[in-house]
């Protein structure tokens, strides 16, 4: 009974973990600093209040739930090496950084994902009657809490996978309307400003952070070359590389774009056809495991049974 309670407590800690993290990731935005963003909002109505006034209006999660979160993953930091961090902040960068996440609350979620797995099979062990031996139920809870562990960097690597699918299949036709604007007399600026007009996806989210930072101060190929590391996409990468030469030699940029756009629409059309070859292996597999037991089942079941009970059955 003692180990029960016990369990009982730990699952509701783990449990309360886990919702600060998950309401952290929900709740945080692109804010630094929300006390700041309330004090200039009352600022600008020309109100006066106190710093605690000021402090009580913000919300509950950006008073409470997310400071606790973040602390909880400072916590997961201190045992993680230094390598995973640096990791884990590149696989964000490249995944878009989904609901402006950081390697604090994504440690911070892997680890209460693990913990709150094993606290809740420990409690389903303890009160129920399954009749296995210790041992076995242990080597379930460090299977499914390694699974807890590492299910969040499978998701993360999904999300990786599905932007670089996203910008590489809106690059031919970004490229296309680069084109059209700079034959129409636009700089490669103002196109790229038109293809973060035109379209709301990935490719045009970089485009806007790129002319963001040039604004910024920064030089035309140093963010177009940030931006090919932060996507990672071979396709990306050569399309960068051929603006920077075209910039550095002085070539026509509307002709490189123009070939750009070519090559990348090949590689397109080469990107589906290898998938659509690919189709028929894939398929193989829940066509074995599950429509062909379920045909032989229907097809042969009922002779199955006619065979039982004829005279030949008898003889088994």
């Amino acid at each position: 009974m003692d180990i029960t309670v016990l369990v009982i407590v730990a699952g509701v800690v783990v449990v309360g973990a886990v919702i600060l993290v998950v309401v952290g990731l929900r709740d945080r935005d692109a804010r630094d600093n929300p006390l700041q963003e309330r004090l200039a909002e009352f600022v600008s109505r020309g109100e006066t209040a106190s710093l605690e006034e000021i402090e009580m209006s913000q919300s509950l999660a950006d008073r409470v739930v997310i400071p606790m979160a973040r602390r909880l993953g400072e916590i997961a930091l201190r045992f993680t090496p230094q390598n995973a961090l640096e990791e884990t902040a590149r696989k964000i960068e490249l995944a878009g950084n989904p609901r402006g996440l950081d390697p604090t609350l994504f440690w911070a979620g892997r680890f209460a994902a693990a913990i709150g797995i094993a606290v809740f099979l420990l409690f389903i062990f303890s009160i129920g009657s399954i009749t296995w031996s210790w041992g076995q139920k242990l080597i379930v809870v460090i299977i499914f809490t390694l699974l807890g562990f590492y299910v969040p960097s499978l998701l993360l690597n999904s999300s990786i996978g599905r932007r670089q699918d996203n910008i590489r299949k809106a690059l031919p036709d970004a490229l296309d309307l680069l084109t059209i604007c700079v034959e129409a007399g636009l700089g490669f600026d103002g196109a790229m400003a038109k293809v973060n007009e035109k379209w709301e996806d990935e490719l045009s989210l970089a485009f806007g952070r790129v002319l963001r930072e040039i604004q910024l101060g920064k030089l035309r190929r140093e963010a177009l070359r940030d931006m090919a590391d932060r996507i990672d996409l071979s396709e990306m990468t050569s399309f960068v590389a051929a603006i920077v030469q075209s910039e550095q030699l002085g070539v026509s940029m509307a002709k490189v774009l123009r070939i750009q756009a070519d090559q990348m629409r090949i590689k397109r059309r080469q990107a589906a056809e290898e998938k659509a070859q690919q189709a028929p292996i894939k398929m193989l597999f829940p066509m074995g495991l599950l429509i062909f037991p379920s045909l032989l089942i229907i097809l042969l079941g009922p002779a199955a049974v006619q065979l039982m009970q004829s005279a030949l059955g008898g003889m088994f």
